[in-house]
């Protein structure tokens, strides 16, 4: 996120007023082309949760049930911004009933009176086009038995809107934002009568950006899944709105569609979540297969990697596990030490997993959620496999630096199964010492076998350990091997010791079992899930011992139990959990 008291932050946020209200002097007679359809998702629960006056975003819970959204006392930036972004009023629609639709016509021409004519916060680029959005999806749930007046200033707030965006969609930071600016401006555009010149103009930047900032093989260069996902969502919108109008989706638009797709198919688990990694969550309930399926793409990334990830499946079980370097630059800003750490997920059910991202939980928790113990690998002597350094400029987070610069990954066939071999050298400069990891999953999906190495590969990596060694009077250089556990997990110290016991709630048990002179553990983890007011506690079974030699090898399994069925029935319920 950028500095907010930076000097370009400041003279951005300037212009932004000074067009907002420049638009408001505008008096576009608008209306709809055609009654949009509502094609965003929302949460019910959620949407009874609002009804309540419960107003859960970016973490905090406010408890207000007889106020207006727009009268509550925002705890942060982050809160104001979902408030004036609008996705909220998606869980309003989902429950759609007379005492919702009562309530989001409330607050949104609350909103058109208190900031309508170009004041507070919500007037970004970025807010504006995902505002713009939710407004046309809805608007035939918000304008049922609106008078004329009431209709007319609706009408009048958009094509506003609209303007302002026209004008200022290119002072958005590339990438995600300036994807839904200027989705939104083609959305509104296509929508609302007498808007439709803004089109073209905008439909050329996003096919700029399409070439711009989705790669070869269909992913970004934060390596973001969730962010995937969302540009996805986006570009989908506007390929529809444009098809809608019967008017001819660019290439650059449709490439980029083809590109991401199969990506994202590489990155979902098996329970039809997303990968977390790099400031990802798994996605909004739905929105993967929601996007998958409008896309109409149905192809598969080849093997390999995809956006930097490598994926093994077979049976119910699925792993996804970090196979490149880091993002360098601006595009680390939320980037994690997590090369070589995987996710596992059996059926319906999230086994092993990294933390998260805690960014919602405040500045200590993002930050240890950027760390390598906060992912399913191995850490050594406390240090990460990159670590956090300067703040880049005009921008409030750190940048990753010392990151591994070789990433070496080869997937082949194993005798029962696949296997992964990979290895980086973030810790080569600190202690001398490559990690290398390799995984083998059988082919029914009921065994994982895993074995990390830690390796002094040549002469100058050798001195280094040597030099390591006399620091610590010849003690050896400890380390660590995590494998975070879903907090729906329930696990247990079984055999004397020598093994985890770990049921999920689909009723299979999985065994984790080493092989090495390592210490086993299974101790406190976190977590970190957006949209909750404080991180979950989990378990993490944690290898531990020192390198004492140039070469040091941990062997590790996670098997079914004999006894687990090979079909299962996953009849368990998740409940939607706001509160926790």
């Amino acid at each position: 996120m950028l500095n907010p008291n930076g000097l370009g932050s400041r003279y951005t946020r300037a212009m932004h007023r000074v067009h907002a209200r420049l638009s408001t002097l505008a008096r576009p007679a608008t209306l709809f082309t055609s009654m949009p359809e509502p094609r965003t998702i929302g949460v019910f629960a959620k949407g009874r949760q609002l009804l309540a006056g419960n107003f859960l975003f970016a973490g905090h819970l406010i408890v207000s049930p007889d106020t207006s959204i727009w009268d509550i006392e925002a705890p942060d930036v982050e809160f104001d911004q979902d408030l004036h972004g609008f996705a909220w009023l998606d869980d309003l629609a989902a429950v759609g009933d007379q005492a919702t639709r009562v309530k989001a016509q409330a607050w949104v021409w609350r909103w058109i009176d208190r900031y309508g004519r170009g004041r507070g916060s919500g007037w970004t680029p970025e807010l504006t086009g995902r505002r713009l959005i939710r407004w046309i999806n809805h608007a035939i749930f918000l304008l049922q038995g609106q008078d004329r007046e009431l209709t007319d200033a609706f009408y009048r707030s958009l094509g506003q809107q609209v303007i302002f965006l026209s004008r200022r969609w290119h002072a958005t930071a590339p990438g995600l934002p300036r994807f839904e600016a200027l989705t939104g401006l083609i959305y509104a555009g296509l929508a609302l009568e007498g808007m439709a010149e803004h089109v073209d103009p905008a439909l050329k930047a996003l096919s700029k950006e399409c070439k711009r900032q989705v790669d070869d093989q269909g992913g970004l260069a934060t390596r973001n899944p969730e962010e995937l996902l969302e540009v996805l969502t986006l570009l989908t919108w506007a390929r529809v709105a444009l098809e809608n109008a019967e008017r001819q989706p660019s290439d650059p638009l449709m490439h980029a569609i083809q590109r991401i797709a199969p990506t994202l198919r590489t990155l979902r688990h098996s329970d039809g979540g997303l990968a977390r990694f790099h400031g990802g969550g798994r996605g909004m309930e739905g929105r993967l297969d929601a996007a998958l399926a409008a896309c109409e793409v149905k192809e598969r990334q080849a093997d390999g990697l995809a956006m930097g990830f490598a994926r093994l499946s077979s049976g119910r079980t699925s792993i996804v596990l970090d196979g490149s370097a880091p993002p360098s630059g601006e595009n680390s800003l939320n980037a994690h030490a997590s090369t070589l750490a995987f996710e596992m997920t059996s059926g319906r059910r999230p086994v092993v997993v990294n933390c998260g991202a805690g960014a919602s939980f405040g500045e200590d928790w993002r930050r240890a959620g950027r760390a390598t113990p906060s992912h399913s690998t191995l850490s050594l002597d406390g240090f990460s496999s990159a670590r956090l350094g300067e703040t880049a400029k005009g921008w409030r987070q750190e940048q990753l630096i010392d990151a591994p610069s070789d990433v070496p990954i080869q997937l082949s066939q194993a005798p029962d199964g696949i296997r992964l071999e990979g290895g980086h050298n973030g810790y080569v400069s600190t202690h001398g010492l490559t990690h290398a990891r390799t995984l083998e999953l059988t082919f029914d999906g009921r065994g994982l076998a895993g074995e990390d190495l830690l390796l002094a590969l040549d002469d100058t990596a050798k001195r280094q350990f040597d030099r390591v060694m006399d620091a610590k009077s010849l003690q050896g250089v400890p380390f660590q091997i995590r494998f975070h556990l879903h907090p729906d997990v329930d696990a247990a110290v079984d055999l004397g010791g020598a093994a985890v016991s770990i049921a999920l709630k689909s009723g299979e048990i999985w065994v984790f079992r080493h092989n090495s002179g390592a210490n086993l553990a299974l101790t406190s983890s976190v977590y970190l899930e957006k949209g909750r007011l404080k991180p979950r506690a989990a378990k993490q079974v944690v290898l531990s011992g020192v390198a004492m030699e140039y070469a040091t090898r941990i062997r590790w399994s996670l098997a079914k139990a004999q006894d687990t069925s090979i079909a299962i029935r996953d009849l368990n319920r998740d409940e939607l959990d706001l509160t926790h």
